[in-house]
């Protein structure tokens, strides 16, 4: 559901294929649909994430098929795992179903996961609507305070890591040497010359798809030898000097990969070419196009873990000095000799680990380009993903949970009001405040294990798409199991942190909202681009006070520099969470990806806002990734 105006990756069309034949699609004007051996008939009434019906493997959950199952419901008959029986068993007649854990499972805690609660209104916002619980609204605002809960932290230095970053760098990408980084000048050069989603996304042209797919494929891996030829002459010699692609596999797999690895690193680079690259991988995937090619365009990509693990030092991980070695050194609010001394501890950390782990082929340099990898993750994080911690921190700095002094220090909402679609009283709108929040938060700090699974998903040889209009032009609209279970599995979590949820918890994935993964990863990408500008504005409003004639303007305005504060929190928190950004009431509303799409909405109107001003005044230049 995001807006045209947002910055997708890639603004071809988009969608996964459905199982239905050729000759159903195009007597149901279905348009082009990828030919994948796996396919099976689907019906008409939208698109199914399984390929198939098949039994779940014994001991595996029966709803997801990958999870160990936890609890069998007697009712139903079933094994589930925790997350998917939560997701089944969330209101409803199945609300009241009987469970019992498995043998060698303890018993789950009370259900204080996430019952979905509508706001007031009966508006037919995201299918699933319940009715609304005021007991367990006085529990949330009045109980716990819902992010004193600590989700995920890492370690801090001096402390056990434990198996922490031997699970983190399962999905942390190995940061690019400086060789890789010419091929990755070389494949982004390709890929802005080449027009593949504008050849390959669209209907009635003159080739049959498969074979547009092998032309453009070729055409672009042409123009990469061209390039390599032409940057190393020695070097393009030696590699395409028979002109056989299917020779120089391991050479192309090689440099797709650098720019997949590179992209999940760094969100903000390749905006206009990576949506190209994984949507040509994407087509090579298919049997008929690999058999065609006569080599595949993918391999795993290269992280953190997988380097260790082939030399066989993991150990590395669990030893409490890489804490040290891949901290962040930052320096607000500190002295020139704190820093200095963190820096030489730091460097004396990466030279003490590099020395004592490094072995046969694992160099030095590798294992310091691991420890800069982890480094990177958390530069990644700190941008990203500590930007909702600072809202939360304002969210209880400036407001209260349950109470409000008067009309200006109210979040209160009510539908057809300054554009919201929810009615949300004062107590109900700072609980659902704090939920997106942590939700965010949460989804940010998982954000590389989620790329890695879109990943999978996208490239999956058994998941094919289908090319739908979905009201935003074009689109491959494909399911994506993984990510769909690890974004449910994120959501539960934050429920049990919080106690309660506040709106509807429906998790677009697959659909014309949200048409495939590659959409979904970039939605929640940018939610730093809109968070960051707001923080900073936030922070430098005491320092324009120094300033005779802009406190004179501050305190005409909002009466001094807390007001002038609290009014615009106070406006983003009402009608950034305000359930609108949409042309209908499915696709907006309390829906965990509807809740992003009324921030955008926020910010596509703050030239209007008369605070606008103190924005400019402190460097704001706009949502787009500069300030």
């Amino acid at each position: 559901m995001p807006p045209d105006s947002t910055d997708t990756t890639e603004p071809v069309s988009q969608q996964p294929v459905t199982n239905a034949s050729k000759l159903d699609a195009i007597l149901n004007g279905d348009g082009e649909v990828l030919n994948t051996p796996d396919s099976t008939d689907k019906a008409d009434g939208g698109w199914d994430e399984e390929m198939k019906e098949t039994e779940a493997a014994q001991g595996f959950c029966i709803e997801c098929e990958d999870q160990p199952a936890e609890l069998h419901c007697e009712t139903c008959g079933d094994d589930y795992c925790e997350v998917c029986y939560t997701a089944q068993h969330r209101k409803g007649s199945r609300k009241s179903h009987k469970k019992r854990p498995l043998e060698g499972q303890a018993e789950s805690k009370p259900a204080t996961n996430g019952t979905s609660h509508p706001e007031e209104g009966a508006q037919p916002m995201d299918v699933e609507e319940s009715e609304d619980s005021d007991e367990e609204l006085e529990k949330l605002v009045s109980g716990p305070k819902p992010t004193d809960v600590v989700l995920e932290t890492q370690p801090v230095v001096g402390s056990s890591v434990g198996e922490w970053f031997v699970e983190r760098t399962k999905f942390i990408p190995m940061r690019l040497t400086i060789s890789e980084r010419k091929f990755l000048r070389l494949l982004e050069a390709a890929l802005n010359v080449s027009e593949y989603t504008d050849k390959i996304d669209t209907l009635g042209y003159g080739y049959t798809k498969a074979k547009r797919i092998v032309h453009q494929i070729r055409e672009l891996c042409a123009i990469l030898s061209g390039l390599v030829l032409s940057a190393d002459y020695k070097q393009g010699q030696e590699l395409f000097q028979d002109r056989d692609f299917a020779a120089n596999d391991e050479f192309y797999q090689f440099i797709f990969e650098l720019g997949r690895r590179h992209k999940i690193m760094n969100p903000d680079k390749m905006r206009n070419t990576y949506g190209k690259l994984i949507y040509l991988l994407q087509d090579s995937q298919s049997s008929d196009i690999k058999e065609t090619l006569g080599f595949s365009c993918v391999k795993p990509i290269k992280t953190v873990h997988s380097v260790l693990q082939e030399h066989d030092a993991l150990d590395l991980l669990r030893d409490d000095l890489v804490t040290v070695a891949t901290q962040e050194i930052y320096s607000e609010g500190r002295t020139r000799r704190e820093i200095q001394r963190d820096i030489k501890a730091k460097e004396r950390a990466i030279e003490t680990l590099a020395s004592k782990y490094h072995r046969g082929k694992l160099t030095q340099e590798e294992i310091r380009q691991c420890l800069y990898s982890i480094g990177d993750n958390h530069a990644f994080l700190r941008t990203n993903r500590d930007p909702c911690d600072r809202m939360i921190a304002y969210l209880k700095q400036y407001f209260h949970p349950t109470q409000a002094k008067d009309s200006k220090n109210s979040l209160a909402i009510r539908s057809g009001k300054g554009g919201a679609r929810l009615s949300h009283d004062h107590a109900k709108q700072y609980a659902y405040v704090i939920q997106s929040l942590t939700l965010w938060r949460e989804i940010l700090h998982d954000m590389f294990h989620l790329w890695y699974l879109a990943e999978s998903d996208l490239l999956s040889e058994n998941i094919p798409y289908r090319l739908r209009d979905t009201g935003q032009g074009l689109n491959r609209v494909q399911s994506a199991p993984k990510t769909s279970h690890l974004m449910h599995t994120i959501l539960n979590r934050a429920q049990r942190s919080i106690g309660s949820w506040v709106g509807s918890s429906v998790i677009h994935m697959g659909d014309h909202n949200v048409p495939n993964a590659l959409m979904f990863i970039d939605k929640y990408s940018q939610i730093y681009r809109i968070l960051l500008p707001i923080c900073n504005t936030i922070s430098q409003i005491p320092s324009l006070m120094d300033k005779p004639a802009l406190r004179s303007y501050i305190e005409d305005e909002f009466g001094s520099a807390e007001g002038c504060c609290r009014e615009i929190l106070g406006d983003f928190f009402r009608h950034g969470f305000d359930g609108s950004g949409a042309d209908n009431f499915f696709d907006a509303g309390s829906c965990i990806d509807g809740r992003l799409t009324s921030a955008w909405n926020w910010c596509s109107s703050l030239e209007k806002k008369r605070y606008f001003p103190v924005f400019l005044l402190t460097g704001f230049i706009g949502f787009d990734g500069d300030w």
